[in-house]
């Protein structure tokens, strides 16, 4: 392979349901919740191969330009480019702003910037063995081979291989977010996969289906980069032109829709790290099953997911819950019921 590819790295997400450490000032892919690094540190990481990865292009929201700045710089990411949203678009225009600047047939990786990856060699695998199908014209996405019947993500159904390119499917279809019976149907059929919203393309690609389907969008984020001012790493497209964009996620706006979508399988260690829940299940546990971060005093606990941060957590007795302390916030919830955060916002 001899393209280099463009990492473009989506910050623009407010991580509501891991309240109370997760807020809008600081939202999860600026925390250090898995390992030392930030979230968006490691996700910078892995593309800091310079050999297979182009300097990388973040796209997020403006009051975090500081907290951007910082993530380039803490990983040395020399070139990388930060794109700053004035207002809040979902994830199909942040995406046409991150493609317009890679531009020409440039390969995009597009990566969440809070997921976990903990084998980060097995998703190099992937993406260089979808890299001839994107070079080809087709969008790739890279379905996760699941664990389990998860409810609370999208699915992808493979199809088809295509023609002399090793593990690469056409895709079937997309399912959003089925119940537990039609999961575990899917699970069953062996041709379903976790959609991660890990995309692979070149821009030209994406934008050509942008601009067929979705015109209005496409329209407006061209004339916002077209408009944008430009300091140091520092993009910030046309405030007024991006505003016009309709708000619309990736997969409603563009790859549920276009012919050209292929899957590549892979089993990377991925997490969405989407709830409290998701963290203690990739967390590292002792004897007991207790998770237990920062200054936490726990006697006779099983099953026991605790985060303390300028405060003392103290449990006796206590079962398959989850505790969370931020100065004067505390969360408390049984496990398996961290989805319901966000009522409490």
């Amino acid at each position: 392979m001899t393209d280099q590819i463009t990492p473009l790295i989506l910050s623009g997400g407010s991580g509501t349901r891991l309240w109370p450490l997760s807020t809008p000032e600081r939202p999860k892919q600026f925390l250090c919740l898995h390992g030392d690094e930030t979230m968006i540190a490691q996700t910078l990481r892995r593309a800091e191969d310079r050999e297979l990865f182009a300097p990388p292009i973040i796209v997020g929201a403006a009051r975090h330009q500081d907290l951007l700045l910082e993530a380039l710089e803490d990983v040395s990411a020399q070139g990388g480019t930060a794109i700053l949203e004035t207002c809040a678009r979902n994830t199909a225009p942040a995406i046409a702003l991150g493609a317009l600047e890679a531009g020409g047939d440039a390969l995009v990786l597009v990566m969440p910037s809070d997921h976990v990856i903990r084998d980060t060699p097995a998703f190099h695998a992937a993406v260089e063995r979808a890299v001839p199908a994107a070079q080809a014209g087709q969008m790739l996405t890279f379905g996760i081979e699941p664990s389990g019947p998860e409810t609370g993500f999208g699915y992808i159904q493979a199809g088809d291989a295509l023609t002399g390119m090793a593990s690469v499917f056409q895709s079937k279809g997309f399912t959003e977010k089925p119940d537990l019976v039609r999961a575990q149907e899917m699970l069953s059929s062996g041709d379903y996969f976790w959609n991660a919203g890990i995309f692979l393309f070149r821009a030209d690609a994406f934008l050509g289906e942008l601009k067929r389907l979705q015109p209005e969008m496409f329209d407006a984020a061209k004339a916002a980069m077209a408009g944008a001012r430009r300091q140091g790493a520092v993009i910030v497209p046309d405030e007024d032109e991006f505003a016009r964009a309709p708000s619309n996620s990736i997969d409603y706006a563009v790859m549920e829709q276009a012919p050209n979508v292929a899957v590549v399988p892979v089993s990377c260690g991925w997490s969405d790290v989407g709830s409290w829940d998701a963290l203690a299940d990739i967390s590292k546990a002792d004897q007991d099953g207790n998770v237990l971060i920062g200054e936490v005093n726990a006697h006779d606990c099983s099953g026991v997911f605790s985060n303390a941060e300028g405060a003392r957590i103290n449990a006796v007795g206590v079962k398959n819950m989850i505790i969370v302390a931020l100065g004067g916030e505390i969360l408390i919830m049984r496990r398996g019921a961290s989805q319901r955060v966000k009522d409490l916002l």
